[in-house]
């Protein structure tokens, strides 16, 4: 009997807990969250980004056009800002290395063209857009995101003229020197945000009018003025310094024949040239596929051989007086 009534006792409290549950323990309290301070404010973006991009145009450094209203044309800023600095591609002036630039000339002629070798080259290589460029403003903005310095072409009489002729806003030997500065305004008009100029056009170089210093003088005292540099289109020019912007001019035409195995000579030879001399400046345009393959493929080696590719305004000494 006593064992049947403990039996029966037990068999009660496993029914009393089956039907009440557990005991209930300690309230359990939520995880404390952390506290997140709220970010720091982004600090303002430098004038050149850690990826190399050029500015956008400043308005500070512009001013309207005389001759050619609403359009724009380069000037320095009320703080002394120049273009041909506040556009440079940033560059590594202590590099020991030899420098090579190379200047890409007849950006804006066609959009296809412009925009494979926006796609192609390197961002050290500078280009020079065609004043005579329909819509050249997305490329522009393109280039800059892409690292590019700009500048652009000026036409001037080539040689040969005028059978060979820079279009209907030529410089010209034979007009008067007031139609030629109406012809640069429009020129320097045309784009905006670039570090200066060059008489590289269309394959031509501008001989005939820049072989006449006192033509080229006025073009370039305009240019200093304007707080731009020149480069000039004559490979292995000689004579007197030039003077009123800084300038240089190209050593080597790389695409002069525009043919495979002439071009990589010529790449050669300028790689040659800026071991002997420590620089060296190449040309090439109008643009072309075959150009513009060998100079993307060429700048890939240059690393390995021991040779900076610098932006062309930091193989141009400054300032001129």
């Amino acid at each position: 009997m006593f064992w049947a009534a403990v039996l029966l006792i037990a068999a009660l409290g496993a029914v009393v807990l089956q039907v009440l549950g557990p005991p209930a323990g300690p309230p359990v309290q939520a995880p404390a969250q952390e506290a997140h301070s709220p970010p720091p404010p982004a600090s303002p973006a430098p004038a050149h980004a850690a990826d190399d991009r050029i500015p956008a145009p400043d308005p500070a450094l512009l001013e309207p056009s005389k001759a050619f209203p609403p359009a724009m044309l380069p000037h320095v800023a009320a703080d002394g800002r120049m273009a041909r600095l506040f556009y440079a591609r940033p560059f590594d002036r202590t590099d020991k290395r030899p420098r090579i630039a190379l200047i890409v000339a007849g950006l804006g002629m066609s959009d296809a063209d412009s925009r494979a070798a926006l796609d192609a080259l390197p961002g050290p290589v500078s280009l020079a857009f065609s004043p005579y460029a329909g819509n050249p403003d997305p490329l522009l903005d393109l280039a800059r995101a892409r690292g590019h310095e700009t500048l652009v072409s000026i036409p001037m009489e080539p040689q040969g003229y005028p059978l060979n002729d820079a279009g209907s806003r030529s410089l010209l030997t034979g007009v008067e020197p007031a139609q030629n500065r109406v012809n640069l305004e429009w020129a320097l008009s045309r784009i905006q945000g670039y570090v200066g100029a060059t008489g590289a056009f269309e394959g031509m170089r501008g001989e005939r009018f820049a072989d006449q210093g006192s033509l080229l003088a006025p073009v370039l005292q305009e240019l200093g003025r304007r707080g731009l540099l020149y480069v000039d289109a004559r490979p292995g020019r000689t004579g007197p310094p030039l003077t009123g912007a800084p300038n240089r001019s190209v050593d080597i035409v790389v695409d002069d024949p525009p043919a495979r195995a002439e071009i990589e000579g010529k790449l050669a030879a300028l790689e040659r040239l800026a071991r002997e001399k420590g620089s060296a400046i190449g040309l090439a345009g109008p643009l072309r596929p075959v150009t513009v393959e060998r100079i993307a493929a060429w700048t890939k080696s240059l690393e390995e051989k021991g040779i900076a590719l610098a932006p062309v305004s930091a193989l141009v000494e400054g300032p001129s007086k």
